[in-house]
């Protein structure tokens, strides 16, 4: 996950590199907007790269690095990242991503700060249930885009468009890619959490 997340942030920042509002893969009305848009992409790899680490058994042993990575995590990450993607989201004119993305940020930031309050409370098991459910959010990044190249071929022998056409439906499946990406995720990290949860109640029988 962690060597993903790496490939996933260099793919997705390299663009904006330069600060040139000309290669941007996304159509911004203004500098305000593209600014705000690399922020939001700069400060998601953040969090993207930073969350694997959390859920190392070493890195959890280090307190004090396992606690100033979650620091950053949250404050440089998600924090930010999270704000910034509700006006990137309304600014796209499309109302499935609005109502996605704008959705997946709220739940990012509330499962953040549960997950931080929980580790106030030295609450560690919720703790690490929110951080997960908190990084299946930020894992969105990863699991969209591969969501969308599979919708678009699926609509090739089910949705009727052709091989050479497939470009043409691509944008109408960006919004659905990125809201089943946030769905998917925190399904599976619930059955996981489930699981564990399970686990436990078994050995204390």
């Amino acid at each position: 996950m962690f060597i993903v997340a790496i490939i996933v942030s260099l793919v997705l920042t390299y663009p904006y590199l330069g600060l040139d509002i000309d290669n941007s893969r996304l159509d911004v009305g203004d500098s305000l907007h593209y600014y705000v848009l690399v922020g939001h992409i700069f400060t998601a790899a953040v969090a993207l790269v930073l969350g694997p680490l959390q859920f190392i058994p070493q890195v959890r042993a280090r307190r004090r690095i396992h606690r100033t990575l979650g620091r950053v995590y949250l404050l440089a990450g998600v924090l930010p990242s999270a704000v910034a993607t509700i006006p990137v989201a309304l600014w796209s004119g499309r109302l499935m991503t609005q109502i996605g993305l704008t959705t997946a940020a709220v739940l990012w930031l509330i499962t953040g700060g549960l997950a931080y309050r929980a580790a106030r409370r030295r609450d560690f098991i919720s703790h690490r249930n929110w951080m997960m459910r908190n990084y299946a959010l930020t894992f969105l990044a990863v699991t969209s885009r591969v969501l969308v190249p599979l919708l678009l071929l699926i609509q090739i022998p089910f949705g009727g468009a052709e091989a050479g056409s497939i470009g043409e439906v691509a944008t109408s499946m960006i919004p659905v890619g990125q809201t089943l990406g946030w769905v998917i995720n925190l399904i599976v990290v619930e059955g996981i959490i489930r699981r564990h949860r399970l686990s436990r109640l078994w050995q204390r029988a």
